[in-house]
């Protein structure tokens, strides 16, 4: 195995325990709900604080990102993630778990510009779609064993020991990186110029194609998080899915899209991105209506829907991450990377809360108006085909 292919898996393992640690909170939402007796608007804002944290992080990222080797920068930002990650296993109440996890948010919204950055500094545009399709595999882990291990987790001991386990699975993959990881400074040699942090900012917006390109991410994500933070509440109080139902959602949908991944990844390399791209966000419209309108009490037909879902919804990002990537050449991706994430960051902020907004209680204690998510996501996520025809690959990238 080539030093590169174990780069691939490492980062795939910071993904998989900084994805696990951002998601774990919404498949609990009842417990959270339950134990610390709040309303599902107030909920939102529990699992909004991560994205929030991250999402000022990733501002000072854009200035400061590309200036370190991008070894010395992730054991900086994983080391202060699972530092984060543990204290949040010690919070006793919603306004102390809400604070660390904002603190955590700060570390860990990082970590996912800086693997993408290594994966693009590392290969070449016409091998992109695989690395992204490997990188991905890490989140698509994170939901076919992380939560479904997490919500067993919790239900047979607690909450916090959700995060305990988080936390002791990346200490080696830190120690791995310490120990085994080579520099990563490439991005430091091929600079011919240095900005002040003010001008890296304005260089990146004063490029049309990197504005098309942080354009196509914002909504594409929004409009892939509308639907997702009331999946979980959904399926257990409106359709009735037991605590090993609700396992059994993310250990299928996560196991399905773990294979999926590096699959949609070679179509890309094969066909294109747009025209893939195209297809699956087409194809995963079918889900998205079919679970924010599930009025059926059939686990079966629910478990389908929502595995369609995992599938499609993961497969939709993959594209768009060789697309965006290549918008930038490498001396200053880290910079725009982290601002592309934390443009990101706040859309997931910005669509956590307004699904808290949308989404009621009932006098039955059922949640209603879900629906109107699965609308919005859909007429949201159209937007982006008027975006993703207008990028060009940049220099250095073929």
């Amino acid at each position: 195995m080539t030093n590169k292919n174990y780069i691939l898996i490492t980062l795939a393992c910071v993904q998989f325990a900084h994805i696990m640690d951002s998601m774990i909170m919404m498949p609990l939402g009842k417990v959270f709900m339950d134990e610390f007796g709040i309303s599902p608007q107030q909920f939102t804002f529990l699992v909004g604080a991560y994205p929030l944290g991250a999402f000022i992080s990733n501002i000072l990222g854009v200035f400061y990102l590309d200036k370190f080797d991008r070894k010395k920068a992730l054991l900086v930002i994983f080391g202060g993630f699972l530092l984060g990650t543990f204290i949040c296993a010690m919070s006793t109440n919603f306004v102390m778990l809400t604070t660390v996890r904002f603190v955590t948010g700060i570390f860990g919204g990082l970590n996912g510009a800086l693997v993408l950055s290594i994966a693009s500094d590392l290969f070449s545009y016409r091998e992109r779609g695989k690395a992204m399709g490997a990188v991905m595999t890490g989140f698509s882990a994170a939901s076919a064993l992380g939560l479904p291990l997490g919500l067993l987790i919790t239900y047979q001991l607690s909450w916090h020991y959700s995060f305990y386990f988080i936390a002791s699975f990346g200490l080696p993959v830190f120690l791995f990186v310490l120990m085994k990881f080579p520099p990563i400074t490439g991005h430091l040699t091929k600079a011919k110029e240095r900005f002040l942090p003010i001008e890296r900012l304005a260089n990146i917006l004063k490029d049309k194609n990197q504005v098309y390109g942080l354009l196509f991410g914002v909504i594409l994500i929004f409009g892939h998080f509308l639907a997702i933070p009331f999946i979980a509440p959904y399926m257990e109080i409106n359709i009735g899915f037991s605590e090993t139902e609700l396992i059994l959602m993310y250990l299928i949908g996560g196991s399905l899209t773990a294979f999926s991944s590096p699959f949609f990844g070679k179509l890309v390399d094969r066909h294109g991105a747009i025209k893939v791209y195209s297809i699956i966000l087409i194809l995963s419209f079918i889900p998205t209506i079919w679970v924010t309108h599930m009025v059926s009490k059939s686990v079966f037909w629910a478990l389908f829907a929502t595995s369609l879902f995992f599938v499609f919804g993961s497969g939709r990002m993959i594209a768009p991450q060789a697309m965006i990537s290549a918008v930038i050449s490498a001396e200053t991706r880290g910079s725009f990377m982290s601002f592309k994430a934390a443009l990101q960051q706040l859309a997931i902020f910005l669509a956590t809360i307004l699904s808290g907004m949308i989404v009621k209680e009932s006098s039955t204690k059922l949640l209603i108006h879900y629906r109107y998510l699965g609308y919005l996501s859909v007429g949201i996520l159209l937007l982006t085909f008027l975006v993703a025809g207008r990028l060009k690959v940049a220099e250095g990238n073929e």
